[in-house]
């Protein structure tokens, strides 16, 4: 029983702290290996069980990479992901910290080894003696004081996290967006910035449409978001415009794929447009100064900002940004400083006029 045990740990366990993440083209899969590219067993069989509930690829991914951080810190301390505890974990957030991660990256980095260690080895971690978890706190009568709709159920173990600060994510201006469209020199590209601008998409997202998605008849687009969920949105006409416009011009007729956007020159072209691709696309224009903060993600915030700004209601606002929680659409929506001092001065004004002596 011994013997089983000592090569049970062996195998959980990397030969050098080079562990990588390779793509398997059979399956759609992942697959996680060592310096001398001979598969990890445990973390491989952790990916099969992900594909088998009918995670997507992309999440599939991300807990693999999780786990190549995970398993080159095993490996440079010695230790095993049978060995981990409550202890070993706070060592864990130290060296993550020591490397500059951020506080979110490590949260989701101990969830994913909590994971992979209850997979291993049939429960989960222990009581984490000599750790501080997080106090619980009165959240008044069972509701959510935000929302004031929705039962907050109660959390019945409170686990090692780091606490993570509190940013306000500034929309894009409208001189911003301006001055960034004004440097697209592509159909596809166009519609792309709009996609995300007027409809608040995910790169992901746009990556995924296919031809068949753009209900121009009907006036609607069809998105395929987190968690293999569709949603409807509205297609507005500057959208409609710019992708037909792609369409007729740009796209090869000859292309293979159902994907509505491809790659537009070069020995792929045809073939369906990456993610490095459409980083690139925002990347390049982004070393003008004047639209340095014009990245994928905030033009879906400005998205989100607009439609509150404009009083979308928020379960409204949540059907249309795809959020699974309206807690996530609640950080979307919050006000930034530009917002409170056009308020304040809005205000202040009126208070003026009102209190003037004449």
């Amino acid at each position: 029983m011994a013997r089983r045990e000592a090569r049970a740990t062996a195998e959980s366990r990397p030969t050098t702290a080079t562990a990588s993440l390779r793509p398997v083209k059979r399956g759609g899969l992942w697959q996680l290996v060592d310096a001398k590219l001979r598969p990890i067993r445990d973390a491989n069989r952790f990916f099969a069980a992900l594909a088998m509930r009918g995670l997507a690829r992309a999440t599939i991914r991300a807990y693999g990479y999780d786990l190549v951080v995970l398993y080159r810190w095993l490996d440079r301390v010695g230790y095993a992901v049978r060995d981990l505890s409550g202890e070993k974990l706070l060592e864990y957030i130290g060296s993550q910290r020591t490397a500059g991660a951020q506080p979110t990256s490590i949260n989701r980095r101990l969830t994913t080894a909590r994971l992979l260690y209850r997979f291993c080895v049939g429960r989960d971690l222990d009581g984490e003696q000599g750790v501080v978890n997080p106090a619980p706190y009165y959240r008044g009568p069972g509701r959510d004081h935000s929302l004031g709709l929705h039962p907050l159920p109660r959390r019945r173990r409170l686990v090692l996290r780091v606490k993570v600060p509190r940013h306000v994510v500034e929309p894009l201006t409208s001189t911003e967006v301006r001055q960034f469209l004004r440097t697209l020199r592509r159909y596809r590209d166009v519609a792309i910035a709009h996609l995300m601008l007027l409809c608040g998409v995910r790169c992901i997202e746009v990556l995924q449409l296919q031809m068949g998605d753009v209900l121009v008849e009907e006036q609607q687009l069809r998105i395929r978001g987190k968690g293999q969920r569709e949603r409807v949105l509205p297609l507005p006409k500057l959208v409609a415009r710019a992708i037909a416009d792609y369409a007729r011009w740009e796209r090869p007729s000859d292309c293979t794929t159902e994907r509505l956007f491809v790659i537009l020159q070069g020995p792929r072209r045809g073939s369906p447009m990456t993610m490095a691709g459409l980083r690139s696309l925002f990347r390049q224009r982004r070393r003008d100064r004047t639209i340095a903060r014009a990245n994928p993600h905030r033009f879906r915030h400005t998205f989100g900002a607009d439609m509150a700004r404009s009083g979308v209601r928020l379960p409204i606002l949540q059907r249309l940004m795809g959020h699974a929680d309206s807690s996530t659409t609640l950080r979307y929506i919050n006000l930034s400083m530009a917002d409170i001092a056009d308020e304040y001065r809005r205000v202040v004004e009126e208070l003026q006029r009102r209190y003037r002596v004449e």
